[in-house]
């Protein structure tokens, strides 16, 4: 099992030294059908795909009932979501509006077990020249570091959660920081 990225030698206009650079993304992944999963698990566990549909099912409902309501929900054996905000940071209390929001976000906290898997991972790369040919295949060879982003993707706006409850919440992360992605997605 290996993650394929592609690394493709493309002009880039943007940054401090623009030219041609090789910019990875991942390898492009089909979509695996909802039915093939419910099967899949049916097949792992014994229990008709029915049944696990069906549970599955509520457990989404329940899922997305509690995270309106501003908990984090466990996802067993990934890890955890919840809902949260990016806003922009005023000094003044009457200040504070709602069109301060800038976007609403889901943020997925994987599991110990999840974050090992892919560390565990290899990633295989594949690198191509501006038409497409193939120079040269590589092996990741790398520590296998995982993102900690439990705290969200912080890149210069303020993060707390909305808890549509109607109950105030005063925290959230100030930064001043900025996004660094590399261009793998």
């Amino acid at each position: 099992m290996a993650i394929k990225v592609i690394a493709q030698r493309r002009e880039v206009k943007l940054g401090k030294n623009p030219g041609k650079k090789f910019v990875m993304r991942p390898d492009l992944y089909t979509p695996i059908q909802e039915k093939k999963v419910f099967s899949e698990a049916s097949t792992h566990s014994g229990i008709s795909a029915g049944v696990i549909k069906a549970a599955w099912d509520a457990a989404g409902e329940v899922i997305r009932t509690w995270a309106t309501e501003g908990h984090s929900v466990p996802l067993p054996g990934l890890g955890n979501m919840r809902f949260s905000v990016r806003s922009k940071a005023v000094e003044n209390l009457e200040d504070v509006k709602t069109s301060l929001i800038s976007v609403r976000r889901i943020i997925f906290a994987p599991n110990v077990a999840l974050k090992d898997e892919l560390k565990n991972t290899s990633i295989q790369i594949t690198c191509l020249d501006e038409e497409g040919n193939v120079l040269k295949r590589v092996t990741s060879g790398d520590s296998g570091e995982v993102e900690d982003n439990e705290g969200g993707d912080n890149t210069g706006e303020n993060e707390g959660s909305e808890n549509t409850g109607g109950n105030t919440n005063t925290g959230g992360t100030e930064n001043t920081g900025g996004n660094s992605d590399g261009g793998i997605g």
